[in-house]
Order: structure tokens, then sequence, then C-alpha cells
């Protein structure tokens, strides 16, 4: 069984049984016809819906779909997910790191987080001048600024260790 949760609002329990789907307990019954790799077309209880896969991203088990027009912000858990989250280990399957190297070499032109900081995936962290283009080094996951090895003004090459992570 998958737990599909719509925009961080509707839950349904989704499963398979002898090719059936079922939603919520119930057996549902659905048309579909595959138009492309990232379009469908369903019928549902004699409605008809254009379903598109906008974007997805498999490993974090979200998606965004557009159903006639309107998009929807999809995440998925599986049941193993599931067991995971209920024995507490939920943050087991995520990126761990434990430092930051440098992508290039290059100036740091700027630091924008500190020693102790919290940040989550995507947070900037850094400011590295490379070629004459300022390049924003963002973290790769979530994870508390342990130590910044490197000083704004130090010529860096590739490979260096910018910050560690704990």
């Amino acid at each position: 069984m998958n737990k599909v949760t719509v925009n961080n609002n509707f839950e349904f329990n989704i499963e398979t049984a002898n090719e059936a789907l079922i939603v919520n307990g119930t057996a549902t019954e659905l048309d579909v016809l595959q138009l492309n790799d990232k379009t469908q077309h369903i019928i549902h209880n004699g409605k008809s819906y254009n379903v598109e896969v906008v974007e997805i991203n498999r490993p974090e088990k979200i998606a965004k779909i557009k159903v006639n027009g309107t998009v929807y912000d999809i995440s998925v858990a599986t049941q193993l997910d599931l067991l995971l989250k209920q024995l507490g280990m939920e943050n087991l399957n995520s990126n761990k790191i434990a430092q930051l190297k440098a992508p290039m070499p290059g100036l740091v032109l700027n630091i924008l987080v500190s020693e102790g900081d919290e940040v989550k995936k995507g947070d900037s962290l850094l400011v590295l001048e490379a070629m004459k283009m300022e390049n924003i080094i963002k973290s790769p996951s979530d994870a508390t600024v342990k130590k910044i090895e490197v000083a704004k003004g130090d010529k860096i090459e590739k490979n260096t260790v910018l910050i560690h992570f704990s």
C-alpha cells in the first residue's frame, strides 16, 4: 500500500490487488489511454480527465501533475517509508554528507552562513567567483554547519573542503 498526499492536504491509501486499483479501500475502475510518455487521458465514473506529468523527482518520491489544467503537488510514501517513519527511522535514507568541497577553482567572495547554523537542502552557503562569474554554492542536504574551512577572499582549488557538517 502507498500513501499518496495531494497538495499537502488530501491523503489517499492506494494499492493494487489482482490488477484492480483500490483507493481508500474501494475498488476503482479507470479507463486509461496513454497519449505519450507524460500525458494520459483517463475516464473515471463517466468523467474525462487529461493528466500530464509536469515534473517528477523519483528519489524524493514527489511530482507535479496537471489534471485538466490544474497543477497538483503529489508525494508518495511506500509501505517501507511508512514502516521506517513508524519506527522513528525516516531520515535514514536521506543523503547525509560530512563536508562540502569546491566544485571548481575560484575566489571566495562571500560566506552566507556561520558555524552552528542549521541549513536546509538548497540553502545558499557561499558565493564563489570562477571565470569571472559568481556561483552560489548551495547545501546538498539538511545539515548543521560544524566548521567553515575558508574565509572571504581565499583563493581555492577544485575539491578544497569548504564546510564541514554535523
